[in-house]
């Protein structure tokens, strides 16, 4: 009975955290002189309505995403310079979430929600795919490089960290009840996570993949926020409403306001990414009624 209970809390976690409001993604270029960074105009990329979200850049000028295909979530993928949207993937029993660029390779990878709630990370090669790690329900997850994954893994009502060598096939779980975004940060050997802490908000810790997976504390995240991405190894960028605010790990080591969207069309920023140079980020939000 226990395990039937457990595989049910673990859907219900996954369908809660991809809860299927609409949403759109926006792309900005980011403009760096010497201290100073703003944020241009966005523009909208996913012409799909309905749910369309967990964008990650396949390189500088492309990004992969979410998006929603006549009711179901498949690979979206769009050209910046081209200014197309084509699928990636041939439909399939499930739907495709958070896709990625597996390092040092074509593929791509994306986890497989199937209508039998089966839930496991593939990976897609043209127009095939093939099971990337057969034993986790993997919910969030991000590589450290082509043999090394940190993952958020449906738990019995929680989510895990952990990290799995994809060559050996081994999976170690390093922390209950973590969350959702986690990053390779930039110019380092780290990764980073959320854990919940006691007033129930998201902190973030840097993982360092070269001695014995030890954690150490960043910073706490506003109430309410659960996502970020690094701009570069030392500054983070969140959304909360309308806006964004950067924290600078050498600065004032605050949430300062970055941009301020309120006259753009869109509401309720969560999800972002940074193109591989740094040069755009990927936004997304809700429409505004």
């Amino acid at each position: 009975m226990r395990l039937k209970l457990s595989s049910l809390l673990a859907i219900m976690i996954f369908f809660n955290s991809y809860g299927q409001s609409d949403t759109n993604i926006y792309v900005s270029e980011i403009i760096q002189i010497n201290d100073t960074i703003s944020i241009s105009t966005p523009n909208l990329i996913s012409p799909y309505s309905g749910y369309n979200n967990q964008p990650s850049f396949l390189n500088d000028s492309q990004v992969l995403y979410a998006g929603n295909n006549k009711g179901q979530s498949d690979i979206a993928h769009y050209s910046i310079i081209e200014k197309l949207n084509t699928w990636v993937n041939t439909p399939t029993s499930g739907g495709e979430y958070s896709p990625q660029i597996i390092p040092n390779s074509g593929n791509i990878s994306a986890v497989r929600l199937d209508t039998t709630g089966l839930q496991r990370l593939y990976e897609y090669d043209n127009k095939t795919s093939k099971l990337l790690i057969d034993n986790l329900q993997v919910a969030y997850y991000a590589f450290y490089n082509d043999s090394t994954l940190v993952s958020s893994v449906l738990g019995f009502n929680t989510l895990d960290l952990v990290v799995s060598d994809l060559i050996k096939k081994t999976n170690d779980t390093l922390l209950i009840n973590v969350g959702r975004s986690i990053h390779k940060i930039p110019s380092s050997k780290s990764m980073s996570y959320t854990a919940v802490n006691d007033e129930k908000n998201h902190d973030i810790y840097m993982l360092d993949m070269e001695e014995n997976f030890e954690s150490y504390f960043i910073c706490q995240l506003p109430v309410g926020i659960q996502d970020y991405v690094w701009l570069n190894d030392s500054v983070l960028i969140i959304g909360s409403g309308s806006n964004l605010y950067k924290y600078d790990m050498f600065g004032k080591q605050e949430w300062e306001l970055l941009s301020n969207f309120s006259d753009q069309g869109f509401k309720n920023i969560t999800r972002l990414a940074i193109s591989p140079d740094s040069k755009r980020i990927a936004i997304v939000a809700e429409p505004k009624d």
